[in-house]
């Protein structure tokens, strides 16, 4: 067995005992919140963190099935990512009590998924079966293209819940001023600027210090974030590619060796 043959197993064993902590302490900690959420009755947060649960198979479940190789820290940060949104985002609601903690994970999505689209040419240029290199231009725009485009379905699966479910997914938004064709007094198709100071809802029952926004300007900002982050993949993974930037494979899956 070669030196390098060696060295790569012995990095692999760390990788794995870094991930099975991560895994283990993760585990124990939603367990933990799930048994507080039954005690307490919130049978909707229980169910939330039975789903987190059976998400930590994935990563597990696509090694085996694709046979790839997951990098350690695209692993842990999958399993993290699992936990800010369903345990600390949804149960711990910091969806609504943390600044800005929605656009980070939608950030971290875009760089996320576009490493995942990154990966999949990546894989077939390295496919003897697959007579055809890309330039690492193409590559680029694939896991952009990827990485925006799992964005938006799930855009779109936000905005269903919404509709068919009367959930909120699309967090409102309150803002001071509108501009609409709609105000103009002339009828004309030019937009009217106009400074909200108040909204009331239903005689007064509910009442915002401005116009409140239905899920659009969230939309927006969540796939604009999502684009940023896709656009840092795809640059980070295409210098990759030309032989720089090593630091990248952290965050690239690989086809296993073959015994």
């Amino acid at each position: 067995m070669s030196d390098k043959k060696l060295q790569n197993e012995k990095q692999d064993d760390i990788r794995n005992k870094k991930v099975l902590a991560v895994y283990i302490i993760l585990r124990v900690f939603v367990t933990l919140v799930m048994v507080a959420q039954f005690i307490h009755g919130n049978y909707a947060n229980v169910f939330l963190c039975i789903l987190t649960l059976v998400l930590f198979f994935i990563p597990s479940f696509a090694e085996k099935k694709l046979n790839i190789s997951l990098p350690g820290p695209l692993e842990i940060i999958i399993l993290l990512f699992i936990v800010a949104s369903e345990i600390l985002g949804e149960v711990g609601e910091y969806y609504i009590n943390v600044p800005h903690w929605d656009t980070m994970l939608h950030t971290m999505n875009g760089f996320l998924m576009g490493a995942i689209g990154f990966s999949m040419i990546d894989i077939l240029n390295q496919n003897d079966k697959f007579h055809f290199k890309t330039t690492p231009l193409f590559v680029a725009v694939v896991a952009f293209c990827f990485s925006m485009t799992t964005g938006v379905l799930w855009e779109f699966f936000e905005f269903g819940m919404d509709v068919f479910f009367a959930t909120d997914m699309q967090k409102d938004t309150i803002l001071p001023v509108i501009s609409s064709v709609k105000i103009n007094p002339d009828g004309v198709n030019r937009a009217v600027k106009a400074v909200v100071d108040s909204t009331v809802i239903n005689g007064g029952e509910y009442s915002f210090d401005g116009y409140l926004d239905i899920g659009l300007f969230d939309t927006m900002k969540d796939l604009i974030v999502n684009f940023i982050g896709a656009v840092v993949f795809s640059i980070v993974g295409g210098i990759y590619i030309t032989g720089r930037g090593s630091w990248a494979k952290k965050f690239i899956p690989t086809i296993k060796d073959k015994e």
